[in-house]
């Protein structure tokens, strides 16, 4: 095989790749989880009580010390407040965590370029894969939280899954972008978590959509955060059916974006073994 010839990048490639890869990236996903709690007394328990903490934290900053309210339409209850917040932070975190390592995959993973045969366009994915246990975990303590604290769950928390979907197909696609400019211009890597940052205060994460000036919602909307915070606080939060309009167009445009990256990635692949 040549590692310089060319990669197919159709979008039946891409789907092809990943279905193919499925087993050895789910490997990957869990020994990454071990991996980073490896050594430690809690080990995987850590996954329950950062969001947790983060979630504390959070929470007393902004409803005690701010004194926070939710735009007057639901009661000034600390615990309401709480997982209100708690789901925009579940979204944002997926979406941080992946990109953040996004640019460094590659670089940091020298001896999988070595190896010609090995599908380099996995590695985002299996960051994705990663991500994706940690917001399963804080989705599960913060249905835990809800159930206890209300006696009932909504049914609607069925679509939970297809509310993320959109929002994991445009991840992966910048993951696979920035994977590949993160070989040739080491740079990439230094910005993406102050963006995060801004991302994490620029999303309705803290706020609802409602508390801002009219003239700044639509602004707002083009934060790829946004609509997927408010979708997944609808079904979560209070038992409403998704948009599925909305989130069909968001879709579409994420798939485009996967696709894009896919194929970016997999044009400038053949030059990573050089650059590192």
């Amino acid at each position: 095989m040549n590692p310089h010839e060319n990669k197919p990048v159709s979008l039946a490639a891409l789907v092809h790749s990943l279905w193919t890869n499925r087993q050895l990236i789910l490997q990957m996903a869990r020994r990454d989880v071990i991996g980073r709690y490896k050594g430690s007394v809690m080990g995987v328990m850590w996954s329950f009580f950062n969001p947790l903490l983060l979630l504390t934290i959070y929470t007393f900053v902004f409803s005690v010390v701010f004194k926070a309210r939710w735009g007057g339409t639901l009661p000034a209850s600390k615990t309401e407040f709480a997982l209100l917040l708690f789901v925009g932070m579940i979204v944002h975190t997926l979406f941080a965590e992946t990109l953040t390592q996004a640019p460094m995959l590659i670089v940091n993973n020298v001896s999988y370029v070595k190896k010609i045969i090995f599908p380099l366009e996995i590695l985002p994915v299996t960051a994705l894969g990663t991500a994706l246990f940690h917001a399963c975990v804080s989705l599960a303590v913060w249905l835990a939280f809800f159930v206890l604290f209300n006696g009932f769950i909504h049914w609607t928390v069925i679509f939970m899954p297809l509310v993320l979907l959109p929002l994991i197909m445009l991840t992966v696609g910048i993951a696979w972008a920035l994977a590949s400019l993160g070989v040739f211009l080491r740079d990439v890597a230094q910005p993406i978590s102050l963006i995060m940052t801004v991302l994490l205060f620029a999303s309705p994460v803290f706020y609802p959509i409602t508390a801002l000036p009219v003239t700044i919602r639509p602004w707002l909307m083009l934060n790829p955060l946004t609509l997927i915070i408010e979708q997944a606080r609808a079904v979560l939060l209070f038992g409403q059916l998704p948009d599925w309009s909305a989130l069909a167009i968001y879709g579409a445009v994420a798939l485009v974006i996967a696709w894009l990256g896919y194929a970016w990635f997999q044009k400038t692949r053949k030059g990573f073994a050089d650059v590192i």
